[in-house]
């Protein structure tokens, strides 16, 4: 390896040493940045040359790159913010006398509404980790255990909002206590309290004593402990049961996902009344904009209360 591809790497790796100090970016969030740079540096290493050397003219090239490629507008503005975030950087520490991305205008895009499912739906999904639960033909404590595993799972999403590496990676500490209120760490290490519903803390109090049972004399400090590298249930293998369950459901596979029950979350909230602020908090947006993807529900709650109440639209002459 030549020594001017030693200094690169060296500089990515100082970029993302600050993100994870001085911002508390998350694992992922610091994989997807360097995922995003090592792509523009392919592309630049094609013209012989490094980030350090790019210019205004090879960032614009490098968007019409990756959109004749067919990637969406949010994937290159995800690409072009770790760029210009890289940049200005590189440009603060004294690595480049100029930051190239000054003058580079973002690639236009539509807010998509986020995908989300009606309440029946929902409840069919809770109804069939249910039955599972309640199945009585299997006499292994390890088939007990993961029934009330899924129960717990789908329980607590629902009635939490949790982004689903929130939710696999629950520590026991947090459903210890006071099980009114569920202790989260979120994004940048931000903690915050979110209220359980009835029937999530009777699937943690069926599931805990099964969790004991099936450790046996080991211990782990996570709420669904997994015999995996990060000692936890992992996202993907949670989302794969979720599709499992959509199916027994009777629902399409490809609607449903962790994330799909947080937006679920969000909009069954705001449609039976509750406070966007509230939402918010919930949630764990740290800004309210973020929480305002929702509002199309709002409206549709709105119109329905004025064309419902309104005096006019009763004798039909509210239009």
């Amino acid at each position: 390896m030549s020594k001017v591809s030693v200094e690169r790497g060296l500089h990515l790796e100082a970029f993302l040493e600050m993100l994870s100090a001085e911002r508390g970016a998350a694992r992922n969030t610091l994989d997807a940045y360097e995922r995003d740079l090592r792509d523009f540096s392919a592309f630049l290493a094609t013209r012989g040359k490094s980030q350090i050397e790019a210019t205004a003219r090879d960032i614009r090239d490098y968007l019409e790159y990756i959109a004749a490629q067919g990637l969406s507008a949010s994937t290159a503005a995800r690409r072009l913010s770790a760029i210009r975030q890289f940049h200005g950087f590189l440009f603060a520490d004294g690595v480049r006398k100029d930051d190239p991305c000054g003058s580079i205008e973002g690639p236009r895009r539509a807010r998509p509404l986020p995908k989300t499912l009606t309440v029946e739906e929902v409840d069919g999904l809770l109804a069939a980790s249910r039955l599972a639960a309640d199945g009585r033909t299997q006499e292994e404590a390890v088939l007990a255990y993961k029934r009330a595993r899924l129960v717990c799972l789908m329980e607590v999403l629902y009635a939490t909002g949790l982004r689903v590496s929130e939710l696999v990676g629950l520590p026991l500490s947090a459903v210890r206590g006071d099980e009114r209120f569920l202790s989260v760490s979120g994004k940048g290490g931000r903690e915050r309290l979110v209220p359980l519903s009835e029937t999530a803390r009777l699937a943690i109090d069926t599931y805990l004593p099964l969790r004991t049972q099936r450790l046996g004399d080991k211990t782990s400090p996570w709420l669904f402990p997994s015999r995996g590298r990060q000692g936890h249930l992992t996202r993907h293998r949670f989302a794969q049961l979720l599709k499992d369950l959509s199916i027994a459901a009777g629902l399409d596979p490809s609607r449903v996902s962790p994330h799909t029950l947080r937006h679920a979350f969000a909009s069954h909230l705001l449609a039976n009344g509750a406070d966007l602020r509230a939402v918010q908090q919930m949630l764990g947006h740290a800004d309210i904009s973020t929480t305002q993807i929702y509002t199309h529900v709002l409206d549709e709650r709105l119109k329905d209360l004025v064309e419902t109440h309104h005096p006019l639209a009763k004798k039909g002459k509210l239009s």
